[in-house]
């Protein structure tokens, strides 16, 4: 029987961004995307504060998300940089996903520093897109210029703050081996 550690190894590095233009027109159901929101419950949080809030973008909701980003694209780019390619590929990602989640944060200045607070929400997209992986769902997170302009679209209350959205889709992409170097090359020991 394979032991949890070498369940999780094997999870964590075979975990990739899988972008929607890999996705299938296979639906996911609401059941697996609640287990994958489920998991984002358990990532560790300072003060129990448990700042992640989502907001799951399914079916016309979706349409409506990427109307709403190619709309901020249109109005917030001079005419200049505009680019009709880049217009088309933000809802065409949007159409390609079976779901795309915004991923926002509860900030509490008044009890931690927001850093503590984004580095909680990335543990919670962190188990998510492990969960994903695991689930044989593709995921990215994706943050575009325009999700600091999502606020009211998305109804976010005082102090909340989008930090991205994470698409997802089935697909049939085969496993690529991660390109890291040695960790030996990135840690330093102490011990005298």
């Amino acid at each position: 029987m394979e032991k949890e550690i070498d369940i999780l190894n094997t999870i964590i590095k075979r975990r990739r961004s899988i972008f929607p233009i890999s996705y299938t027109s296979q639906e996911i159901s609401v059941e697996v995307i609640r287990q994958i929101l489920e998991s984002a419950n358990y990532a560790p949080t300072h003060k129990l504060t448990e700042p992640w809030r989502f907001v799951v973008f399914r079916n016309e909701g979706k349409w409506k998300l990427g109307e709403q980003l190619a709309r901020l694209y249109k109005e917030n780019t001079p005419t200049a940089s505009f680019l009709q390619k880049k217009y088309d590929s933000i809802t065409e990602k949007v159409r390609q996903s079976s779901c795309v989640i915004a991923i926002n944060a509860q900030l509490n200045p008044d009890k931690l520093p927001a850093w503590e607070e984004i580095a909680a929400l990335a543990c919670a997209v962190q188990n998510m897109a492990l969960t994903a992986e695991a689930l044989k769902v593709g995921a990215y997170w994706s943050s575009p210029e325009m999700i600091s302009d999502l606020g009211d679209f998305l109804q976010l209350n005082e102090n909340e703050k989008c930090f991205g959205l994470f698409y997802m889709g089935y697909h049939n992409e085969e496993p690529r081996t991660a390109k890291r170097t040695p960790i030996e090359n990135k840690v330093r020991w102490v011990e005298e």
